[in-house]
């Protein structure tokens, strides 16, 4: 028997998709309080990003590209909301 590999629902944008790469391998969760996005800082769930990036990308990319908007979208991220006060 053949096991089917369950897709991602479809993204509208190339960093829709990137986004729901990020947020399925744990890299990047929302504050609770204001929906900022923060970057976990957990090497091995990046790994394991670029690995599902590289391995399933959009249709009509390129391995390499979608790695790379996936890199793109983790650059534009912090590590803490704006919002939030100093801890």
């Amino acid at each position: 028997m053949l096991a089917m590999k369950e897709r991602r629902p479809p993204s509208r944008t190339l960093r829709g998709w990137a986004i729901s790469v990020l947020q399925e391998a744990h890299v990047i969760h929302e504050c609770e309080e204001h929906g900022w996005m923060h970057d976990r800082a957990d090497p091995h769930a990046r790994d394991r990003a670029f690995d599902v990036a590289r391995a399933d990308p959009p249709q009509g990319l390129s391995a390499g590209e979608a790695e790379n908007a996936v890199k793109d979208v983790l650059d534009g991220i912090g590590d803490t909301c704006p919002e939030c006060p100093p801890r």
